[in-house]
């Protein structure tokens, strides 16, 4: 009954923030991946809308580039998650590729280097945290040190736990400075990830995209899950929210990162800046020339 409750509320819920926001408590296992909460719509008139956010969220963007210009502090940092092929790329594509390039910047991190090895995990993040107007994406990020290192014990227990707190610490702490965190976890049901991967096998022009390790890492699928919960429990804060975005269905999730782009750029309702000379002498000085 409880469950029935949630999802109840969740599909009239106002906005895809309210919908998909995952509290400590939530349940990762009882949300469907195929699901589209906050979204009734089918796949066309998801693909319509993700249209139609695109010149809402460019303007809010270019609002928050010019705001900087004129002294503004404030940028966003959207943290992308999940399992493989849970579309990632699909994301950078079809919702950060769809804005202005030269106001986005975009941090892949793989594997730690030798040289970030020597340092502690969150260097190479502070590193990459997005410049005042800026919309910064990590695709993958500081979670990784909590993820991936926890499923294959890549360091000792004691070292790895600490780090949950360490990272609430770290976000507020880029909270405070004026960037808005959104962190995204696709959630991809394993059928779904199998037959994406089955795809990538059997489509010569997708064997580029197959990595053998990718059936490797599917054998540790319910330690990622547990260790995706633990990330929900202990970091969801209200600074810094985890948002839940069901994955089987590629279109939703394009149109639910959009929209959760599009709602906390609505929030933050970047301004022009205020021209620092006399616009009317400039026009006078304009039309002499």
């Amino acid at each position: 009954m409880a469950k029935d409750k949630k999802s109840a509320k969740k599909s009239s819920a106002a906005s895809f923030s309210e919908a998909l926001r995952a509290d400590p408590g939530t349940d990762l296992a009882s949300i469907d991946p195929r699901s589209t909460p906050g979204f009734d719509g089918d796949k066309e008139a998801g693909q319509a809308a993700l249209a139609e956010l695109t010149d809402v969220v460019s303007d809010l963007q270019e609002r928050l580039f010019a705001e900087s210009k004129g002294g503004g502090v404030r940028s966003v940092l959207l943290v992308v998650q999940g399992m493989d092929t849970a579309g990632k790329g699909g994301i950078m594509r079809h919702v950060v590729g769809a804005v202005d390039p030269q106001g986005v910047d975009i941090t892949s991190f793989k594997a730690p280097t030798a040289e970030e090895r020597k340092h502690p995990f969150l260097w190479r993040i502070r590193k990459a945290l997005p410049e005042p107007g800026m919309i910064g994406v990590f695709d993958r990020s500081h979670y990784e040190d909590v993820l991936i290192v926890r499923v294959h014990d890549l360091v000792p227990r004691a070292q790895w736990s600490r780090r949950y707190g360490q990272i609430n610490t770290f976000e507020e702490s880029v909270a405070d400075k004026g960037t808005t965190i959104i962190k995204v976890m696709l959630h991809i049901s394993k059928d779904e990830q199998k037959s994406r991967l089955t795809e990538r096998l059997e489509r010569p022009d997708k064997h580029w995209k197959f990595n053998p390790g990718d059936i490797d890492e599917r054998e540790h699928w319910a330690d990622y899950q547990e260790a995706y919960q633990a990330v929900i429990d202990k970091c969801s804060t209200d600074v810094a929210p985890w948002y839940v975005v069901p994955a089987d269905r590629k279109w939703f999730a394009r149109l639910a990162v959009m929209q959760l782009l599009k709602e906390h750029l609505e929030q933050l309702d970047p301004q022009w800046p205020v021209a620092d000379f006399d616009v009317a002498a400039e026009l006078k000085r304009l039309k002499k020339t």
